[in-house]
């Protein structure tokens, strides 16, 4: 089996190329070699996707049995569509890596591969789309919207288009999982978004990788949710985050009413809590009976923990900075929780 990687120094693609090399497969990468280093044993081919050069010559290496795009988020769909017509003839399958903010209803809805879909054309330019007041729809979600546009005009039925939701794991760089593991290692009394028994569905980036990987080998063309099916409860992933740090901390639950009034960032100041009804009412059904396999969320906090213990390193980008409560804000509001 031979692939084209677009991407594959960090994180989602660093775990697919991973995979690919211990299924003995040939891997090319593709990528501007900015942000990382692609693992050895790989042919790499520097250029930039938005070159019509750089993709000529870049199909002068194949052909492919399969080509993985996972670094679309950062173009937009007439970027990603210069890419698929430049390859077509040297690519029998392509496997895109979309995003479950491509549905209208998200996160407000729960969602499956039938939902609507935001509108966006083929050949927009970065301009396209909006973010609206309250944070949904998002201009990222138009774009990638787009991007998958682009691919089905290109490959239709030689395509499959995965959708995750939040990928969590070794080598994350956002930090949400990073974030929680270091908060519950400082130990006390931790800020934590109730109720306690509600269910997340984060899913591991090897999970992601290897799905993928099944997709580009043998896959069924479509569309595929990519979440955890069971999920995690908050109780049980905090409980899991103290027990890998060996924290001696104990949350304290504050409902979503009390932590909107006292000023709480949703999403980022308390990494994966949202109020939205769909944001974790994702359902994979399809992606499981195509084989997806997703690891207990317990497995993958103890292991990205061990992966920064051993010294792993996050890839530098802008969204860390984004996550997390300062100590001096959730000190003040555990203060406004404790009775007088």
């Amino acid at each position: 089996m031979r692939i084209l990687v677009l991407g594959g120094t960090w994180f989602l693609g660093r775990s697919i190329v991973a995979d690919a090399l211990r299924r003995g497969w040939q891997v090319t990468g593709f990528n501007r070699g900015r942000s990382g280093t692609s693992l050895p044993g790989i042919e790499t081919v520097h250029g930039d996707r938005t070159s019509v050069a750089d993709l000529a010559r870049l199909a002068g290496h194949g052909p492919w049995d399969a080509v993985i795009d996972t670094s679309s988020s950062d173009f937009s769909p007439r970027v990603v569509l210069l890419a698929a017509e430049a390859l077509r003839q040297q690519v029998s399958r392509w496997v895109h890596v979309s995003t479950v903010s491509v549905y209208a209803g998200w996160p407000h809805e729960p969602l499956s591969e039938d939902s609507r879909l935001l509108e966006c054309p083929a050949n927009a330019d970065e301009s396209f789309g909006y973010t609206g007041p309250d944070g949904s729809p998002t201009k990222y979600g138009f774009q990638k919207a787009g991007g998958e546009a682009a691919i089905t005009q290109v490959f239709g039925a030689d395509a499959s288009i995965l959708r995750p939701g939040v990928i969590l794991g070794p080598g994350e760089y956002v930090g949400r999982l990073p974030w929680w593991l270091t908060r519950a290692q400082r130990g006390g009394q931790i800020l934590a978004p109730g109720p306690a028994e509600r269910i997340v569905q984060p899913v591991d980036v090897r999970d992601v990788a290897a799905f993928a990987l099944d997709q580009a080998k043998a896959g069924v063309p479509g569309v595929f949710n990519v979440a955890h099916p069971e999920g995690i409860s908050w109780a049980s992933f905090l409980a899991a985050c103290l027990e890998a740090t060996g924290g001696a901390g104990r949350p304290v639950w504050a409902d979503a009413e009390t932590l909107t009034e006292l000023g709480v960032k949703q999403w980022t100041e308390l990494p994966l809590w949202r109020t939205h009804a769909g944001v974790w009412s994702v359902d994979a059904s399809r992606a499981v009976v195509a084989g997806l396999r997703c690891r207990p969320v317990d497995q993958t906090v103890a292991e990205t923990w061990a992966w920064l213990q051993a010294d792993g390193r996050m890839v530098d980008h802008p969204r860390r900075a984004e996550h997390g409560v300062s100590p001096e804000k959730e000190a003040k509001i555990l203060a406004a929780l404790s009775p007088m």
